[in-house]
């Protein structure tokens, strides 16, 4: 086992104390947004071995098989094949969408070949991996996610003409048209598009429309009684004034998960993430297409070239919980699964699921690892890398000052 070193991510979007609560750290002072955990090449984790810190990515191709498992490491190579984060939203994410597997492995080889810095402002692809993902809730979680269905939609775009025509200004063009798209007769993916393009592509038309469209609703709102997703017109408009992603938000699917509830994204799914604390696990991956709500780098084709326009109910994951007392989520993604173990300070050992590798937070109180081939204590907020010839594990509690139940997060390959 090999204890890790994390890299913190400060961008502007991250609370400046939720993942340091949990961590039971110190705050740095400004925002904390993620914590990496893994091996992608931008931030890898360091690795403490005999022989000193190693990036985690550096250790795994050292010995594939050993750290991954043969199977493992026939099916991804010689790489982590996932990313565990923990993400603290104080502020709303951009709205964007992950590329397919063909697609980021096409774009990247382009964006390569044409010589493009991997760091470039402009720059798409910053790898050639997909990047499906899931969500799992610490604390209640606000977001968007997928499109709703075509009428939910045209109801919003409506309501919102109604409180524009309440404010006695003249309902711009823009609202008119989106509106009657939605509600209009043609097949549902290409109304969502059409919609989604007269949005994104409407320019200062765009503009105009996101400010008098939030100003009229926030008219409204002391009232009380708005519809959530109308009130997050509002709340974005206060953050990005004049985006388009702001309208964009009304044909998405508002999600308010509470803790232990999660949520996956597939290729294609736009989304994006409003407030709260999460484990979030994905394939190990950083390509994000924006579509709104940031000031970073708008591709509009290749953004549409990405979207999946057709409208979904929310993409919940159930939890499976083992004879063993592991609870276990299972996205549709063969490079992932995530599991929580927790443990009362007298409870007896759970073996982790473990298919190859494996990544452990503990969350809560303290745990003892034990393994065939050692063992180790992993004290609140500490993170451990198990190559998939440490098998099985054991997690053991470990009462520490606190006396409090111990919680880890796990994340392995799917079975």
């Amino acid at each position: 086992m090999f204890a890790l070193t994390n890299t913190l991510r400060d961008y502007p979007w991250g609370s400046a104390t939720a993942i340091a609560e949990l961590l039971g750290t110190a705050p740095g002072g400004g925002p904390e947004a993620e914590l990496w955990m893994g091996a992608h090449p931008d931030s890898p984790s360091i690795a403490d071995t005999p022989d000193g810190p190693v990036p985690l990515d550096a250790l795994i191709a050292a010995n594939p098989d050993a750290m991954l498992g043969a199977e493992a490491a026939a099916a991804f190579g010689a790489r982590l094949p996932f990313l565990a984060k923990l993400l603290a939203a104080g502020a709303p994410l951009s709205l964007q969408v992950h590329p397919t597997l063909e697609r980021a492995r096409q774009r990247f080889a382009e964006e390569e070949a044409a010589g493009i810095p991997r760091n470039a402002a402009e720059r798409n692809y910053k790898d050639d991996n997909h990047k499906p993902e899931m969500l799992y809730a610490l604390t209640d979680f606000e977001a968007l996610c997928g499109f709703r269905p075509c009428g939910e939609a045209a109801a919003l775009f409506r309501a919102v003409g109604d409180a524009i025509d309440a404010s006695g200004a003249p309902v711009p063009e823009l609202l008119t048209l989106v509106a009657s798209t939605l509600g209009g007769g043609m097949a549902e993916p290409t109304v969502i598009r059409l919609a989604f393009e007269a949005l994104i592509g409407g320019g200062d038309a765009a503009r105009d429309l996101v400010e008098l469209a939030a100003a009229a609703l926030a008219r409204q709102e002391p009232g009380g009684g708005m519809d959530p997703a109308l009130r997050t017109v509002v709340d974005l408009s206060r953050q990005y004034p004049g985006d388009p992603g702001v309208l964009i938000s009304l044909l998405l699917n508002r999600v308010s998960l509470v803790p232990g509830q999660a949520v996956y994204m597939p290729a294609g799914n736009i989304h994006a993430y409003l407030s709260g604390l999460c484990v979030e696990v994905m394939a190990s991956s950083d390509n994000v297409l924006r579509g709104g709500l940031t000031g970073k780098h708008v591709d509009v084709p290749e953004l549409l070239a990405t979207v999946d326009f057709k409208s979904t109910a929310v993409p919940f994951v159930p939890v499976r919980t083992t004879e063993l007392g592991q609870q276990v989520w299972e996205p549709p993604f063969k490079e992932f699964a995530l599991q929580r173990v927790e443990l009362a300070p007298d409870g007896e050992p759970v073996p982790l699921v473990q298919n190859g590798p494996l990544v452990v937070l503990a969350a809560s109180g303290a745990v003892l690892l034990d393994s065939p081939r050692g063992d180790m204590v992993l004290p609140r907020g500490a993170s451990v890398f198990v190559p998939a010839v440490e098998n099985p594990v054991m997690v053991h509690p470990h009462v520490d000052a606190a006396g409090q139940p111990s919680v880890v997060f796990a994340v392995t390959v799917a079975g």
